[in-house]
């Protein structure tokens, strides 16, 4: 394009650094619970001791009686509409007339302190009936007998997949497994600062993966229209799905509107398990038939998920574990049945990978079984029932891309496997960190083990069954300090993924400028969709991408002349495009057959993990994971490598500790003491290996990345442990007792 630079050499496929990078690695970055304004006042939440109660009454007198409160409010001061929700508005702003998990948010307090606003929340006196609460999922969703959590009654949604007849064949495996409920444990907690604004509205500075669908949810409950809520992104300390669904947005609205005082609030650490949404726990059991060479004949399942006290993304959830819940293998006969259940346990809603992680960990535990069942080794087995593109998933999809899965299987095999600690093999080794339990110095090699086990994850990218997905871009190019400079604008949350990088890069690439800026993200702008289901770079790529090249046609003309683009600019002024990109419409699945194109885009991920265990104490080291993942097109190789790094850890700490301990609805564990997360020291040296297929579909051909990792690590790691044990060990997180009491 005449008179337009072509500098790309910070754009789509370098490794470029992220504009946010240096400030959060020296502290400077401002996070929302930083947040600060001089007349700003504080704001609190009552919450539920109850996991299951009426409410009988509410006094709060004695919290109005205190110095430095400003107000306290229950369900009796929401403004408009009393219930919110992503995906069905079952959820109290504040409980009603009854309470149906601990921690649900019962009263509101506004004070000049947090710590007077703490005290004046102790003050409110609540009387409870307590009643039966409902745990057992199993018996929430087939016994006619158990109380139902919401009138609707408990079955959330239940999807059958059914496909073929013929479930007989000459080697049955079978399974029973359980997934724990992990938390997405950032580092962050839930923080924002509502402030009151002059038009009777309100501005919101908050942490969340998805402003318009906060809007959305947030504007009834105020009794405003949209245009007066107004969101801003403020720093996002981490996400992996909690931050979906609303945590305190409309408390701290509706302190703001009530008081006429910008309020803050920040959850501490235990506030914070109780206050967003958490892993579905899973009880899953499997059934596979295959000839003796190892080659499916067929698959049924029973995938049961606990979607806790109200829906959030549960009927999303169980959709992808019915679609995905054989993985990706060719098999003509499928019976599988997916169902999301109420209970009066603590809620659970969207986590990286949701629903494809707790099925993947119940099929690739199976096809282990099979295996051993058929004299084949695991690598092999997955090997002869591979999809590849051609190939046909359970719910009738044909996979229109590149999925190379057979030749992942054979790369990340021939991969050199780590040496042991000296010749004498882990017994003989003298440095205390290589060994299961470290410097706690619980053993010196005695009593330890080697195993290798495979992992593979087939994961949906983007929003699935039919859902509007789309995201908007506005790109604008103008003369700053006489030099070309683009701003880019979305809507699209930065959570930690390096979204602002990918934006910057897309635009350097497309119009040649390197100076660019991306805006804060707002409301001000149309929806960017949630940063999840690994989407952004997709659906916010493929915007800013096509907003560019609407920018780029334009300048051609003013360029056209010969003159130079800053001449070109000079005279015309600033030139501006907003466009809204969709990816390939998706659709619904039946509700008895299962059957529908469901998914817009899938994405392969393979691990192999090397351990040692201490089998007498029960102690795990992973010494290392492999890893081979398509991504289609790299569009950033350091922030791609990190991305399978930390979706790596999160699948380690699910296979091995990470678990909120729930007994009769009450959580036991709700702080970092207690619920354990994979540190520096737990996560092994990775090998990686990135193949770039593209998909003719998609913006650059990429493939979504961030989730497929977390997939795949989790089998991989407890097949190393089983390796090594010699044990079954059907349940994750795989606990030291479960190896010391079983072997």
């Amino acid at each position: 394009m005449s008179g337009i630079e072509t500098r790309r050499q910070r754009g789509v496929g370098e490794s470029v650094l992220r504009p946010d990078g240096t400030l959060k690695v020296t502290g400077e970055f401002a996070y929302s619970s930083d947040l600060y304004l001089a007349d700003m006042i504080w704001g609190v939440t009552l919450r539920s001791p109850h996991p299951s109660a009426w409410i009988r009454s509410i006094d709060v007198g004695p919290a109005l009686a205190m110095p430095g409160v400003y107000a306290v409010l229950t369900h009796e001061d929401v403004p408009g509409a009393k219930f919110y929700g992503l995906d069905h508005r079952d959820q109290p702003v504040l409980a009603v007339d009854q309470v149906r998990y601990q921690g649900e948010p019962v009263a509101l307090v506004a004070a000049d302190h947090p710590e007077r606003a703490r005290r004046a929340a102790e003050a409110i006196v609540v009387e409870y009936e307590v009643r039966e609460a409902v745990t057992d999922p199993r018996r929430a969703a087939f016994d006619a007998s158990c109380p139902s959590v919401h009138e609707s009654g408990n079955v959330l949604r239940h999807q059958p997949v059914r496909v073929g007849s013929a479930f007989e064949a000459p080697v049955v495996v079978t399974g029973e497994y359980e997934v724990g409920m992990q938390d997405q444990a950032f580092l962050g907690p839930e923080s924002g600062l509502a402030v009151p604004a002059e038009d009777g509205g309100v501005d919101l500075y908050i942490a969340t993966q998805w402003l318009h669908a906060d809007r959305e949810q947030i504007a009834p409950c105020l009794g405003l229209p949209e245009e007066k809520v107004r969101l801003s992104l403020a720093g996002v300390g981490g996400a992996f799905g909690a931050r979906e669904d609303l945590s305190m947005q409309v408390h701290a609205c509706m302190l703001a509107l009530r008081t006429g005082r910008p309020v803050k609030i920040v959850y501490n650490r235990e506030e914070s398990f109780y206050g967003h949404v958490h892993r579905h726990p899973a009880r899953m059991r499997y059934e596979h038939g295959a000839t003796r060479d190892g080659r499916l004949l067929y698959v049924r399942a029973e995938i049961l998920l606990d979607g806790g006290a109200y829906c959030s993304t549960s009927p999303a959830v169980v959709g992808n574990a019915a679609s995905l819940g054989v993985g990706p293998y060719e098999v003509d006969n499928v019976w599988i049945d997916a169902y999301g259940v109420y209970t009066n346990n603590p809620p659970c809603g969207a986590m990286r990978g949701f629903g494809a992680v707790q099925a993947c960990y119940a099929y690739e535990s199976q096809m282990d079984r099979l295996a051993e069942a058929c004299g084949i080794s695991p690598v092999e087995v997955r090997v002869r029932n591979a999809v590849s593109q051609g190939s046909t998933l359970a719910t009738g999809q044909v996979i229109d891309s590149p999925a190379p899965l057979a030749e992942m299987l054979r790369e990340l095999a021939a991969m050199p496997l780590p040496a042991l600690p000296d010749a004498s093999g882990a017994s003989g080794a003298s440095d205390l960190l290589d060994m299961p339990g470290g410097v706690s110095q619980t053993t010196h090699g005695e009593g330890v083990r080697r195993g290798v086990g495979y992992g593979v994850g087939i994961k949906n990218i983007c929003f699935s069954e039919g859902f509007d997905d789309h995201s908007t871009a506005r790109v604008r190019v103008e003369l700053i300090g006489g030099e070309p400079h683009v701003l880019v604008h979305t809507a699209a949350a930065e959570v930690g993924q390096g979204l602002l990088m990918i934006q910057e890069q897309i635009a350097r690439t497309e119009l040649g400028i390197d100076a660019v800026t991306v805006a804060q993200a707002d409301t001000s702008v149309g929806s960017a969709g949630s940063s999840s289901a690994s989407r952004q770079s997709y659906v916010t790529g493929g915007a800013v991408r096509e907003a560019c090249e609407a920018v780029r046609e334009r300048l051609a003309k003013l360029t056209g002349d010969g003159s130079s683009l800053v001449e070109a600019l000079e005279r015309a002024g600033a030139v501006e495009e907003t466009r809204e990109y969709r990816h390939r419409p998706t659709f619904p699945l039946d509700p008895v057959t299962g059957q529908g194109d469901s998914h817009t885009q899938l994405a392969l991920c393979v691990h192999r993990a090397v351990v040692d265990v201490d089998v007498e104490l029960g102690l795990v080291k992973v010494v290392e994971l492999a890893a081979v993942q398509d991504v289609g097109k790299i569009m950033n190789p350091l922030a791609l490598e990190g991305q399978i790094h930390g979706g790596s850890a999160q699948g380690l700490g699910l296979a091995l500790m990470e678990e909120i301990q729930v007994r009769d609805g009450l959580v036991l564990n709700p702080s970092f003491t207690d619920y354990l997360i994979p540190t520096i020291l737990d996560m092994p040296p990775m090998r990686l290996s990135i193949m770039e297929n593209p998909d003719p579909n998609a913006p650059y051909g990429l493939r979504g990345a961030g989730e497929p990792p977390t997939l795949s690590s989790t089998p991989a790691v407890a097949a190393a442990v089983r390796a090594a044990t010699g044990l079954r060990l059907p349940r994750v997180p795989i606990r030291p007792h479960d190896i010391a009491l079983e072997g």
